[in-house]
């Protein structure tokens, strides 16, 4: 009989892809994958950094691993495994920890499967990790997720994603064409674009500065391919985003008016304090240009609360900020402390009940802001992709700018493309429509 391997992700739609990599290796080993509830011989658990949850959630993991199966191999990856290799070796019950340049080599780890009394740690300096692996998963029959891009050459102060995943590198053209050309052949509708910093695509497979190819060069191949009906662009650094990209997406065949662009303050201050590479009116400048450019189009935006030296005033200049922009819905991240960061360092430090006050007010905006976007979106005729799974006796889908819709469940709509005139909003804030006629787009 096969052994058998179940996997468990945290973290970012980049993790996503490399757990689907990593467990075609273990396909290619003739393992049978399992769902991580089940009992397994080998459970892997790709971890996360980036937010105190991800760590502290961690042993909660293995302990169902040990749960469904108290003799099975337990093995840790990720950025966590990278950042911190002996603190998850001492977990108890695990038995294996990779860091980032050992991740999708892990078969060859599997030699012996007996327990360990500690874990074993095969983690490399950061530095070696300048070797670049090509990724993408399938979460469900309607969306990918693509990995281009890997690494960071960024010094923001806050952030240990350099630490955990090396320079930037990005995959070949050719290679990104041939796993998009491999997911369109699987009747998946809609590619999402994933890495670290994906407007930074082109640096070469080891970090060389020498730009074979730009991101609008990787924009423009993807939109020729045939079978990929949406592609989706997951996050890209506003000082990234450029005029050109903007306007290309505007007219394209595939992509989709939906950008995620990270903002973190609204205040310059801060702002140059977490050194990031633009200011407040770079910002502005990005999404007036893309509401010029596409009216219609959803912008969503990550922004950080209670950064050490954030002062009542500075998160009042961003709420105000936010507010008066034309943007879609906000991701708001709770500041928390990461060893080995700038950061860390600073005085200052915002406690941490003034900290949930100020997530809990942005949080209220981003629901103000998601409402008055699908306000506006009412009445107009949009393209749903249909999801499958069934929620409560509901199907949910996704417009092409990224509103959500719900319908009673009915299997014939699962992953298909289908015209909709978007009609109100339903109690729990999802949007109701009509078919526009029965036929099937795809």
């Amino acid at each position: 009989m096969n052994k058998k391997v179940a996997f468990y992700t945290l973290g970012c739609k980049l993790n996503f892809s490399e757990t689907s990599t990593i467990a075609r290796g273990f396909e290619k080993e003739e393992f049978e994958r399992v769902d991580f509830s089940e009992k397994a011989d080998v459970y892997v658990i790709n971890t996360c950094s980036v937010t105190e949850n991800a760590d502290k959630r961690f042993k909660t993991i293995v302990k169902q691993a040990q749960k469904a199966n108290p003799d099975a191999f337990v093995a840790a990856v990720g950025c966590y495994a990278q950042l911190k290799p002996e603190e998850l070796a001492a977990v108890d019950g695990v038995d294996l920890v990779l860091g980032a340049t050992e991740k999708f080599k892990i078969t060859h780890y599997l030699n012996d499967l007996t327990k360990n009394d500690r874990g074993e740690v095969h983690s490399c300096e950061i530095e070696d990790a300048d070797f670049y692996v090509g990724s993408y998963a399938i979460g469900d029959r309607t969306r990918a997720f693509l990995k281009v891009q890997d690494g960071c050459d960024y010094k923001c102060t806050y952030c240990t994603i350099p630490l955990a995943r090396g320079i930037s590198r990005s995959d070949t053209l050719g290679n990104v064409l041939h796993n998009a050309k491999e997911i369109a052949s699987q009747d998946i509708k809609e590619i999402v674009l994933t890495g670290v910093n994906i407007g930074d695509y082109g640096k070469g497979e080891f970090g060389n500065k020498k730009h074979e190819h730009t991101f609008l060069d990787l924009v423009k191949a993807l939109d020729t391919i045939d079978g990929i009906h949406r592609l989706r662009i997951s996050s890209i650094e506003p000082n990234l985003l450029k005029n050109e990209t903007i306007d290309f997406v505007a007219q394209s065949n595939s992509f989709v008016p939906h950008f995620h662009v990270p903002l973190q303050s609204g205040s310059d201050d801060i702002l140059k304090k977490m050194r990031r590479r633009y200011l407040s009116n770079l910002y502005v400048d990005r999404v007036n240009r893309i509401k010029r450019a596409m009216p219609h189009a959803c912008i969503g935006v990550d922004v950080i609360v209670g950064f050490p030296g954030e002062t009542d005033e500075h998160f009042l200049e961003t709420y105000h900020f936010l507010n008066e922009l034309d943007i879609s819905y906000l991701h708001v991240f709770t500041y928390s402390e990461r060893d080995n960061t700038v950061a860390a360092e600073m005085d200052e430090v915002v406690p941490k009940k003034v900290r949930s006050k100020r997530s809990k007010m942005l949080r209220g905006l981003s629901t103000k802001k998601r409402r008055a976007f699908y306000e506006s979106q009412l009445g107009t005729v949009r393209t749903v992709l249909f999801e499958g799974e069934n929620k409560k006796g509901y199907i949910n889908g996704f417009t092409e700018n990224y509103v959500k819709v719900k319908a009673p469940w009915n299997p014939d709509l699962v992953n298909t493309l289908r015209q909709v005139e978007l009609t109100d909003i339903d109690d729990d804030g999802l949007v109701r429509f009509e078919f526009i006629s029965n036929e099937v787009m795809a």
